[in-house]
């Protein structure tokens, strides 16, 4: 799974450490003063780099909990995003963070108590309900084997009515939410694209109807579960790839309990979309035409009529209450 576990000397004494590295005792483990001296270092290659990964345990130091993006959540109220990891699992060629890090190594921050701490501090600022999106800069369950992040932050949430977690990910790894009480503060959000992107750009990825199946798991048992159609990658026949996804997901799932949809289209900084195309010179999607909005690539391919008529599809399957578009 991981080819070398990495130790910061500062939490080496950890229980939640000890008990992965005991897991982990036939793959190597190195002990290193700072997570940087690994993750940061140059001369790394992150595309070589991701098909034997490495784990970093390590504290993550200062603000550990931040404002969210503008634009990136389904509340206009005040949200915040944490990440308790860097990295992902999987390997979508349109993600962020292969331009984002120079490493592909996941780093796992252990310091779970002083997320806790920070994220109930930040919940008295204000009176009125508070988000927290996890998932910004990883996966957030498809390492929950290893990471048991939700067996942490779920009884946070538990005893902070008042904060809603949306959990967004890919993965159906959602044993530990099974295994729990459902929480009506706390939504599982899985991400989709249309199959053909999907085949085409999420590798490692688990199936369509896998999460689809883990989606009606979590809905039978009671959790809120929310559904994310992004990045949209326009390509031919696109409204029509995205009927028979809309057919597929919302003929599977009980509408009238979804806790929102929204769609996004590929974006992604300037900076991260250059050091992507230096690691894949050859990929198509990266050959085609771009535009710069604000700092931002966007594809520019499609104007807005497209996704118009996208969302005009989509509002035929939810409730326009259900539904946002990301910024």
């Amino acid at each position: 799974m991981f080819s070398a576990i990495y130790v910061e000397e500062e939490v080496q004494a950890q229980e939640r450490v000890k008990e992965i590295l005991e897991r982990f005792s036939d793959i190597p483990q190195i002990h290193c003063e700072r997570y940087g001296e690994i993750f940061n270092r140059n001369a790394q290659n992150f595309r070589i780099q991701k098909k034997f990964p490495a784990l970093i345990l390590a504290k993550k130091h200062g603000k550990l909990v931040l404002p969210s993006p503008e634009g990136y959540g389904f509340e206009k109220t005040k949200s915040y995003y944490f990440s308790h990891m860097l990295n992902c699992v999987y390997d979508c060629r349109y993600c962020f963070l292969q331009g984002m890090y120079r490493s592909a190594n996941y780093v796992l921050f252990v310091n779970y108590e002083e997320f806790s701490e920070q994220i109930e501090q930040s919940m008295g600022v204000s009176n009125a309900p508070t988000v927290y999106y996890s998932g910004y800069d990883c996966d957030s369950l498809a390492l929950e084997p290893v990471s048991k992040f939700c067996d942490y932050f779920l009884p946070v949430f538990e005893r902070n009515a008042n904060a809603v977690l949306e959990i967004r990910t890919k993965s159906t790894q959602i044993r530990s939410l099974l295994n729990h009480e459902p929480l009506v503060n706390c939504v599982l959000a899985m991400s989709f694209t249309a199959h053909a992107a999907s085949e085409q750009y999420e590798y490692k990825v688990p199936t369509i109807a896998k999460r689809i199946e883990a989606l009606q798991k979590l809905q039978q048992a009671g959790w809120p579960i929310a559904i994310r159609f992004e990045p949209i990658i326009w390509e031919q026949n696109l409204i029509e790839h995205y009927r028979c996804l809309f057919d597929e997901i919302f003929t599977l799932l009980d509408v009238s309990k979804i806790h929102s949809v929204s769609m996004g289209e590929f974006r992604m900084p300037a900076d991260f979309y250059k050091n992507i195309v230096k690691l894949y010179p050859d990929e198509k999607l990266f050959a085609r035409p771009m535009e710069t909005k604000e700092g931002m690539i966007l594809l520019g391919d499609h104007d807005n009529q497209d996704i118009e008529q996208l969302e005009q599809l989509l509002l035929s399957y939810i409730n326009s209450e259900q539904y946002y578009r990301c910024a």
